[in-house]
């Protein structure tokens, strides 16, 4: 199926949304230097931070990490829920964002959810290529479990979340520990994740001109975080979690695929994986929303109910 690329979402708030965005963060901007393809980003971030909630305690952290310290966030709403923890990964294409690109995001969830969250600042692509992301990920991820007690977090309701490249990183987390017989998070939760579908059909065809993000754009991302060895890099299922043959043992799954977004199948193809593997696994399908739409939350009205499900499936998982 061919794509018309005048096409996209109803709502008008998401497309004012994008205008908004377009100002920080043009289309072209992957032709840009990655420094500048950081400013702008940045610039972006910044103009949508929702603020912190009052009464949110915010604490930086570091753990050990294969190549030296591993910064982290902790976030820890005042109504909170002992014990319970999301750990956040998140989005930017494996080259963009960090602990202040996602801090009001992290906000919302811990405020939403009643549960604290702990974000990752994992090295970025392409000073620092696969598996280099993944690496600091399992390394911090490692650390809280091992450290719950110290942290105060029950290490049975854990969830492990990201979007985008941190939907990648939070399935690929769950792959390895699952290999490795560690103990399993209460469940992930993949927002708009990149998983290594098929760019030759389904939506990286038919939405390959999306507003927001375009199939060109993800291969760019790709070309700079797997690096030279690329195309051997490609067939690792902790780069590509759809290429795993056996998805038994792993944690229930709750995932957000949007309708105008080339990334949008490999939600349906991962959650079937899943469920023939006898895991639960929810997709929910955002048919007005687009890539990167988590800062469009207290705008858009759609945006908005798919923040109210993501922390709704947050709240059950780390119950």
């Amino acid at each position: 199926m061919q794509d018309d690329p005048r096409t996209g979402p109803d709502e008008d708030e998401i497309w004012a949304f994008m205008e908004a965005g377009s100002q920080f963060y043009p289309a072209d901007t992957t032709q840009l230097t990655i420094g500048e393809q950081r400013r702008c980003y940045d610039n972006l971030c910044v103009h949508f931070h929702a603020g912190r909630p009052d009464g949110m305690q915010v604490t930086d952290l570091t753990c050990p990490g294969p190549a030296g310290d591993i910064a982290l966030r902790r976030y820890v709403p005042a109504k909170h829920s002992q014990g319970g923890t999301v750990i956040y990964m998140h989005g930017g294409g494996f080259i963009l964002g960090g602990l202040d690109s996602h801090d009001d995001i992290c906000c919302g969830i811990a405020h939403d959810t009643g549960v604290a969250v702990i974000a990752i600042n994992y090295r970025l692509a392409p000073e620092h290529i696969f598996p280099a992301a993944f690496d600091d990920c399992v390394a911090a991820i490692n650390w809280v479990f091992d450290n719950s007690g110290l942290l105060d977090i029950d290490p049975a309701r854990i969830v492990l979340a990201g979007d985008s490249a941190g939907g990648n990183l939070a399935a690929a987390v769950c792959l390895a520990r699952r290999d490795l017989a560690q103990a399993m998070p209460a469940g992930q939760v993949l927002i708009y994740p990149a998983l290594g579908g098929d760019r030759t059909k389904g939506s990286y065809v038919s939405r390959r001109h999306a507003p927001g993000l375009t199939t060109a754009d993800m291969e760019t991302y790709e070309r700079m975080y797997l690096g030279a060895d690329a195309a051997q890099n490609r067939t690792s299922k902790f780069y590509a979690p759809l290429r795993e043959i056996d998805f038994a043992g792993l944690p229930r799954a709750f995932l957000v695929a949007c309708e105008w977004d080339p990334l949008r199948d490999d939600c349906f193809d991962y959650a079937a994986c899943l469920q023939s593997a006898d895991v639960a696994a929810e997709v929910r399908h955002e048919l007005e929303l687009v890539h990167a739409c988590l800062r469009a939350r207290h705008a858009s009205p759609a945006a908005k109910a798919m923040f109210q499900a993501i922390t709704d499936a947050i709240s059950d998982m780390s119950q």
